[in-house]
């Protein structure tokens, strides 16, 4: 079976590589933090010392990393992706990042004869658990056919959009959307709240109406209980938001939105 890497075992991460290797897949991973590869080489994995190494090893390399610097580095420091003595990959970037990050390295990737997907993912840890994610890819659509039987293993569904960066600009929109539906029913709820109405009622009304998602239902649900641990960092959000508005996003909800979860990072953004 093809040879698999994979970089950033974080929540989501490690569920993900998991997959692969209980698929039978063999399984090289690398992360920053060498703690967080224990469980998976216990499990069976390889753990690589640098992220060039691990491309030796491998003939698709998944990473999944926080942000655009994290993504510049595991590609073009001294021990990146990038200085390995390989050619012929196949690299996916399942980062929520800029499109523009991922430009970058597809141009870099393509200069190594590599090619490079991006391929972001809407869902959390539940679902990264139980391989229901979906899967936003762009690039090369060549990439997405060989990448397509993986996919299978991490995603309920797994949708090519078109060039590079196209997958990054889905999740951005995606994300907008999140950071709309998470205020709207605080705000909701608040509101409710205010007139002495029931939070057990409302999400009652709410979930049997056209207005009901498993998004709602869930954040209700633990509105009701007062569970308020983080499923995904505040501070992720708003990053995300940010790339949104650095790549066009500038609707009046919009500029609300953004305005708010940046106000609340300082004292939130860290919460897991």
């Amino acid at each position: 079976m093809t040879p698999i890497g994979w970089i950033g075992l974080g929540n989501m991460g490690t569920p993900m590589s998991s997959r692969l290797l209980s698929a039978g897949y063999p399984v090289s991973v690398y992360n920053r933090s060498p703690e967080r590869t224990v469980a998976l080489r216990e499990a069976g994995a390889t753990v690589a010392s640098s992220p060039a190494a691990l491309l030796t090893q491998a003939d698709v390399v998944f990473l999944m990393v926080s942000d655009d610097q994290a993504v510049r580095e595991l590609f073009t420091g001294p021990e990146g992706l990038l200085q390995a003595q390989a050619t012929g990959k196949l690299l996916i970037n399942m980062s929520t990042v800029s499109p523009g990050v991922s430009r970058e390295m597809a141009v870099l990737c393509q200069a190594q004869g590599h090619t490079y997907l991006d391929a972001p993912v809407s869902g959390s840890v539940k679902q990264a658990e139980s391989g229901q994610l979906v899967i936003m890819v762009g690039g090369e659509e060549s990439g997405f056919a060989q990448a397509q039987p993986l996919f299978e293993h991490l995603g309920k569904l797994a949708r090519y959009l078109g060039p590079t960066g196209n997958g990054n600009v889905a999740k951005l929109a995606l994300n907008t959307l999140l950071g709309f539906q998470a205020q709207g029913l605080a705000e909701a709820l608040l509101f409710a709240q205010q007139h002495q109405l029931q939070t057990n009622d409302l999400m009652e009304l709410i979930n049997n109406s056209a207005l009901g998602s498993v998004f709602i239902k869930l954040k209700g649900e633990a509105v009701q209980g007062e569970n308020y641990a983080a499923a995904f960092a505040l501070k992720l959000l708003a990053k995300d938001l940010r790339l949104a508005q650095a790549e066009g996003l500038a609707t009046p909800l919009a500029e609300t939105v953004v305005q708010t979860f940046q106000q609340a990072e300082p004292a939130l953004g860290k919460r897991m």
